[in-house]
Parts: C-alpha cells; structure tokens; sequence
C-alpha cells in the first residue's frame, strides 16, 4: 500500500538550450508583446466569453462532466437557470473565471482568494460520492483522500495540508525573476494537485488557479489577449494525467517535462487564439461564414443576413441607420427603424454605448453562436470536442 512522501517545492533551471527554454523566451516575448489587432473590442469580449465557455466546460470534462458543447449552448439561448448539476457545474466555472478577471488585478494569490475560487467551484453541487460538491466549501480537507488516476497520495492530515498550503501561497508570491514565472505557473499548478487540499473540486480550482496568475503575469484581458490554459491540459486527459504523475516523482527530469508540457501547450494556445485579433481573418474565416449557415438554417432572413454582414465588414465593425437605408433604398425610417429593431430584439444587434445610434453585431447570446462555434470548430479552434 503506497503512503505519503514529501516533495521538496523548489525551482529547477532548464538547461541554456533546452527546448524549455526556447519556450520561456517565446512565451515572455507573447506576454510582452503589444496587441494592437484590429477586431475591435466589442467584438472581442463576445469571443473572450465563449472561450471562457469553452474553458468551463473543457475543465468540467477533464473530471467526467459528459456535458457537450452543444448541450450547454443550448442551455444558454433557453435563458432559463438549469437545475441540472452538470450544468449547474460549468455555469460555476463561468462564474469562477469572472471573478478572477474581476479581482486578480488587486488581490494577492492567497488562501482566502484560492478558498473563494473553491467555493464558487463546488456551490449549489450535490455532495460526493454521486455529486462534485464539497462538504466544507472553501475548508482544507480535515482527512485523508485518493486521486483518481494516479498512485500519488497526497498529505493526510489538515496540519500538513495548511504548512504545504502556506509554503504554496509563499512560493506564488516570492519576487522571483521575471523568467522564472511561467515555470512557477506550472510548477504551482502540479504542486497544487499534488496537495489537493479540499475534500472535492481540486482539479476544477487548480486549474482556475492557473488561469489567475497567467493573468496576473501579464496575459491579461485588458491587453486585449484571450487565455484559455484549460486547452492544454483538456485535449488529452491521458497526457495530462501522465504528466502530472512524472512531475509526483519530484526529480528534476519529471519536473522539467511537465513543466514543458504545460509551456508548449500555452504557446500553441496562445498563438491560434491571437489570430482571432485580426480581423479581417476574423471576418473572412469565422463571422461571414457563420451567417451564411445561419441563413441556409433560415435562422436570419436575407435582409438581416445582408444587414450583419455589412455590421461585420465595416471598418469600426459598426452599422447605422444610414447603412440599413442604403441596402433598402426607398423604405421610409419608420421601416428601417423596425428592421433594426427586430435585429434588436433577436439579440443580433446591440448599440455600442458611447455611439448609442450605432450598433455592433452580437453573437454570444443568440442562435447565431451555433454558427460561430461552428465555424471556430472547423477552423481548429476548439479544443472541447462534442
């Protein structure tokens, strides 16, 4: 029977010209890098929210959530709150990475921040074994607990829990070199698994964990960048599994290829996701195509099809009353007026609050994002596959 080891938490440094390295200098010149894309931001935020949907969902996956992404698409053009605990399940992720972008900015990565992660992870869940809630929401484990998928036994007791825990907190907050941050990411990330300090919903929080300090090291929203760390690790559960039993060894060989694993993986991410800031890739490759089915599934008529598309090729990605005027020329205002409207009330358009005569296409909440996950699907963008 297999007991409990302790594991030094430490640093390692990567040979000068090992392929780990190469990724370090990559990745901090993608952190560095001034995004000036030309999808605007009403535009972007729509597509931040479906990656972070796709991010809730590929964690929920990783621990047996048989949710598809079309079910839970399905759940959120119905508007209805779900009662459903699978769903119930990723709608808390969602909420979870909200607060991260909310809070991250100012707060410390701390035991009252990782207990609120937890707690919005597992609320409202039913209880194990049957449910993924937790007993004690936001409390350190007061016994012991196995890992499915894995012959690591992580620490016994609370007493070990809370000094691991504390070491843990200490090392994310250590003013290290710059260089060495992603290395902390992945190394936090392994270590917090490696702990699992909550009685349910370790993997969910860990994972949330790692998504608030890649955010905190500068892959932030606010520079106009979509991070979706989930991908890595939700592409393969098997590689993903695997790599975290090398790096339970402690030596530095495992350390160093799960740490490899989780830097290639964030950099493959990172670079596919970018080019959804250009938008004229966007334009031609994703939105356009997306209409076009919606029109073919008659969700649109061939006046909002024509309306839309015309929103999606303009240069601030913007349409107006004038623009509708020049696509049915000879319609009164009144007629336009009620094209725009019904355009409104389908969730299709939406105005743009500093330029409230002025309207942006909308996507996130409407039948149009079947299409658009289509086509983000086809272009290889989705990482979740139903």
């Amino acid at each position: 029977m297999s007991t409990f080891e302790h594991k030094e938490l430490r640093l390692i440094e990567p040979a000068f010209g090992s392929p780990l390295t190469d990724l370090i200098i990559e990745l901090d010149h993608l952190r560095k890098k001034r995004l000036g894309g030309s999808t605007m931001p009403w535009i972007f935020f729509q597509l931040k929210a479906i990656f972070h949907l796709l991010e809730s969902i590929g964690s929920a996956r990783i621990e047996g959530n048989n949710t598809t992404v079309a079910e839970y698409i399905e759940t959120k053009l119905q508007g209805r709150k779900s009662r459903k605990p699978n769903i119930i399940e990723i709608e808390n992720m969602e909420k979870a990475m909200k607060f991260v972008d909310t809070h991250i900015g100012k707060q410390a990565v701390h035991r009252a921040f990782i207990s609120e992660l937890h707690k919005l992870v597992v609320e409202g869940l039913p209880l194990p074994p049957g449910g993924e809630g937790d007993r004690t929401p936001g409390l350190y484990r007061e016994h012991p607990i196995s890992i499915a998928n894995s012959d690591h036994v992580p620490p016994p007791s609370q007493q070990q829990i809370e000094a691991y825990m504390d070491e843990l907190t200490a090392f994310i907050a250590r003013e290290d070199a710059p260089k060495y941050d992603l290395m902390k990411t992945a190394i936090a990330h392994h270590r917090f698994m490696w702990i699992h300090p909550f009685g349910n919903g370790n993997g969910r929080t860990g994972r949330l964990l790692t998504y608030a300090l890649l955010v905190k090291q500068g892959f932030a929203i606010s520079k106009g960048r979509i991070v979706n760390p989930t991908a890595v690790f939700c592409i393969s559960r098997k590689n993903y599994y695997d790599f975290l039993g090398e790096a339970d060894s402690g030596t530095d060989e495992g350390l160093l290829r799960w740490c490899r694993y989780v830097l290639s993986g964030l950099k493959n991410e990172i670079e596919k996701i970018d080019r959804l800031l250009d938008h004229r890739y966007l334009e031609k490759e994703i939105l356009i195509p997306a209409l076009k089915i919606s029109l073919d599934r008659k969700q649109i008529t061939e006046l909002e099809f024509r309306i839309l598309e015309k929103a999606v090729r303009a240069e601030e990605q913007l349409i107006q009353a004038a623009d509708v005027r020049e696509l049915v020329p000879g319609k009164i205002p009144q007629e336009i007026s009620r094209v725009i409207r019904n355009l409104k009330d389908k969730k299709m358009l939406l105005p743009v609050k500093e330029k409230r005569r002025k309207y942006h296409i909308r996507f996130e909440n409407n039948y149009l994002l079947r299409s658009v996950m289509q086509m983000l699907d086809e272009k290889g963008f989705l990482s979740v596959k139903d």
